[in-house]
C-alpha cells in the first residue's frame, strides 16, 4: 500500500520544486546504499526537512520512512498521508513502540529517516542530539548516515509566517560518510560523533549557501555566529 501512496507525493513534491524554481543542491547522495537497511540522521531547520530529506536518497531510487510525532498522523490530512507512505508514528510518552518498529523496518531493508534533535532548533545549528539513531542503527546492523538541509527554513519554520509560493530559494541537502556502529558500540559515543559530522556538513552548507540576507529585516534566517538575528543554542 506504501508504494501506492508514496511515489505520485514524490512525483508532487518534484513538480512543485520546478514550479517554485527551487535552486536544489544534492551532494553525498552516493552514500546512501542502493539496497538493505540504513539511517538518516538529519538536521531539523524547518517543518518541510522531511521532503528535503527523502529528496536526498531519490539519487538512489530509496524512499525513506520517518519517524513523526504521532500528532502529525491524528490529523484529518496529514495523517492518511502519513500512513499511506508508512511512516513511523512516535508517541513521545510511549516510545519504545515506535522505536521497535524502526528496528523491525531497518532490519527488513528499509531506509528510516530520523531527526534526532527531536524539534526543530531555533538557533538554526545543530543542538543537544538523542541517541536513539545511534542505538537503531547499531541494533539493525544498519549504516547511520549524517545528512544536513539548509535554507528550508526560508519557506517555513517555526515561529515565522509560511512562504511556502517565495520562488529562487537555494536548499541545500549534503550527506555525509557514514557511521557504522558495531553491535557493542557505545551510543552515547556514536552520537556524539554523529553530531560532529552533522555540524560539519551544516557548517559547510552555510558556508556555501548562495544568497545572503538581504537586509536587517531579514537576519532571522541566519544563525547568531554568522550574524544573524536567530537565538543562540
Amino acid at each position: 500500500m506504501a508504494e501506492l501512496v508514496y511515489p505520485p507525493v514524490v512525483l508532487f513534491a518534484k513538480t512543485m520544486f520546478r514550479v517554485l524554481d527551487l535552486e536544489l543542491r544534492v551532494e553525498g547522495s552516493e552514500h546512501i546504499p542502493a539496497r538493505g537497511g540504513a539511517v538518516i540522521a538529519c538536521n531539523h531547520v524547518s517543518y518541510l526537512d522531511f521532503i528535503f530529506c527523502g529528496l536526498g536518497a531519490q539519487p538512489a531510487k530509496r524512499l525513506v520512512r520517518f519517524m513523526a510525532k504521532k500528532e502529525v498522523f491524528d490529523h484529518r490530512i496529514s495523517g492518511p498521508l502519513m500512513r499511506g507512505m508508512g511512516h513511523i508514528p512516535v508517541d513521545r510518552a510511549a516510545g519504545r513502540g515506535a522505536y521497535d518498529e524502526a528496528v523491525a523496518r531497518l532490519r527488513a531493508g528499509e531506509v528510516v529517516g530520523v531527526f534526532p534533535e527531536a524539534t526543530i532548533s531555533p538557533s538554526f545549528t545543530v543542538e543537544e542530539v538523542k541517541s536513539g539513531a545511534a542505538r537503531m542503527a547499531a541494533q539493525a546492523g544498519v549504516p547511520l548516515i549524517p545528512m544536513a538541509v539548509w535554507g528550508s527554513q526560508r519557506l517555513w519554520t517555526k515561529g515565522r509566517p509560511r512562504r511556502l509560493t517565495q520562488r529562487h530559494v537555494p536548499i541545500s541537502i549534503l550527506m555525509g560518510e557514514p557511521l557504522r556502529p558495531g553491535p557493542d558500540a557505545d551510543a552515547d559515543a556514536v552520537t556524539r560523533e554523529l553530531r560532529d559530522r552533522m555540524s560539519v556538513l551544516l557548517d559547510r552548507a552555510q558556508a556555501e549557501y548562495p544568497e545572503k540576507p538581504a537586509g536587517p529585516d531579514d537576519l532571522w534566517w541566519l544563525p547568531a555566529h554568522l550574524g544573524g538575528t536567530a537565538p543562540k543554542p
